[in-house]
């Protein structure tokens, strides 16, 4: 059996929002479906979450253009209520959420398996500007 070294890509983000608003707006698809792409030409038009250990999620994300779309979605595999998020990839790569709360602010920090598909910083920069458009979103409304 082949053992393979995984790649694991961490962003991060401070979001000027109490940790209860930052949780409900990271996991209700209607507002995942408000800040969930990487640029301005790129939408997510249907979100579902099942937010508990064993449930699943799929977001699916399009191109404005309709040129191109696809779902991207997986199984949870632990959830602590405004802590932490940890779900499985539907190609098998993982990913940790830790929200940490502090009043007014909650900081965020994402580490996921990188694909081997795109280089490495094409990777962090798409969901880097994924996280700021939630950080932006988030902000912004009241």
């Amino acid at each position: 059996m082949e053992t393979q070294n995984k790649t694991v890509i961490t962003i991060e983000n401070t979001i000027n929002a109490p940790v209860e608003k930052v949780w409900e707006y990271w996991t209700k698809p209607g507002h995942i479906i408000k800040w969930n792409n990487a640029s301005d030409d790129w939408h997510t038009p249907r979100a579902e979450n099942d937010l508990r250990v064993g449930g699943s999620f799929v977001s699916r994300m399009e191109a404005k253009d309709g040129s191109f779309g696809f779902d991207f979605g997986g199984v949870y595999d632990a959830v602590r209520d405004n802590e932490y998020i940890e779900y499985t990839i539907g190609d098998g790569r993982k990913v940790k959420i830790t929200f940490s709360g502090n009043g007014a602010t909650t900081h965020v920090v994402e580490a996921f398996e990188a694909e081997n598909t795109n280089p490495v910083e094409m990777q962090r920069g798409g969901w880097q500007n994924i996280l700021d458009n939630f950080k932006k979103y988030t902000e912004s409304s009241r």
